[in-house]
């Protein structure tokens, strides 16, 4: 079944405006662009996003999936985003079942730029099968931070956002597929989860699909020049998609249900990273991902802690520097201790 047609609609990130500091002086300062989107699915209105609008397509794309309102990509028609009106427009092919059902139930959650989630948190959770033999090495999770540390970011220039990042452990150094930022910490993983839909599924072997946004790696396959239809002209882009291309062929191994590799690297493993605390939320989208390992700059709830002892996913957090915690299936991280170089003094560390 073909891929949806995405529009190109993204937005600025940050907006100058004028300030004053602590000592009175005039400053012009960059400050991140939140603006609202709100989604309709088949002409019903059904959330508003708070987002910067960098990867508008494919964060409504991920909401979707992480919501369980539809399987997979393929089960899209379009994704149509106007910033004139502030709407993303989706067409489904066959319609949701159920959707008034799924929909009225509401959980609020921690989610800073997103408040809520339709149906229970855990009602998957017992579903979920990660790879059994994925794993991290210190070293590949020093490189990985580094690799962050380093990256040019709207957080540095701006502040007030979230970041957060896909990596393939398919060589000796982490390998970063797509780095996102976004005023919550879901936006930003929803819109890696939009991104592996359309290319990291078994379904999309020789796939029409849209190209990644800017600053993704592709998947490791053939391109093709071909050009694709267009979609009829909107405010929000005024322009056709970009050219189409061929993904690699994807395949599961058994027992490794909601998880992908590319092929030719039969084995690698993903590692989500963000910059937000692991709550259950977040663990549950990551393993919905099929994502084994998650690392974070902050901290785990306990409720975070739980699902990711139950899924068997791998939880690091306080990740800075030479510095971590893992709070979760320890196994799934091959130590290094020599590579953290001397232990700190108690009057160090407090």
């Amino acid at each position: 079944m073909p891929l949806p047609y995405l529009t190109q609609a993204r937005a600025p990130l940050t907006c100058d405006i004028d300030a004053v500091n602590e000592y009175g002086d005039p400053l012009q300062i960059a400050i991140p662009a939140e603006r609202a989107l709100t989604v309709y699915v088949d002409k019903r209105e059904l959330v508003t996003l708070m987002t910067l609008g960098a990867h508008p397509e494919l964060l409504v794309l991920g909401y979707l999936r992480n919501q369980r309102l539809v399987k997979d990509a393929a089960d899209i028609e379009s994704i149509t985003v106007d910033w004139d009106v502030g709407a993303a427009a989706v067409r489904t092919r066959h319609g949701i079942v159920d959707i008034e059902e799924k929909t009225a139930r509401k959980v609020v959650t921690t989610g800073c730029g997103q408040g809520s989630v339709f149906g229970g948190l855990m009602d998957e959770v017992d579903q979920i099968e990660l790879p059994a033999d994925a794993c991290i090495t210190q070293a590949q999770l020093y490189g990985l931070v580094n690799t962050i540390r380093l990256k040019e970011t709207t957080y540095k220039s701006a502040g007030s956002v979230h970041a957060c990042a896909l990596f393939s452990l398919a060589s000796a150094e982490p390998e970063m597929l797509l780095f996102v930022e976004d005023v919550g910490r879901h936006n930003a993983i929803d819109t890696i989860a939009g991104w592996m839909a359309m290319n990291m599924t078994p379904t999309l072997v020789a796939s029409r699909t849209a190209l990644p946004p800017e600053g993704a790696v592709p998947p490791k396959g053939g391109l093709s020049a071909e050009p694709a239809p267009t979609l009829p002209a909107s405010r929000a882009s005024g322009t056709s998609l970009p050219p189409a291309r061929e993904t690699g062929a994807l395949r599961l191994r058994p027992g490794e249900a909601g998880s992908a590799a590319l092929a030719g690297e039969e084995g690698a493993g993903l590692v989500f990273y963000t910059t937000g605390r692991l709550t259950s939320e977040m663990v549950i989208k990551s393993a919905q991902m099929g994502v084994p390992i998650v690392v974070s700059r902050s901290g785990i709830t306990q409720m975070g802690h739980q699902v990711a002892q139950a899924v068997g996913l791998c939880a690091i957090g306080r990740a800075t520097n030479r510095r971590f915690v893992c709070y979760a299936q320890p196994l799934r991280l091959k130590l290094q201790p020599d590579l953290a170089g001397p232990r700190l003094r108690a009057s160090e560390t407090a």
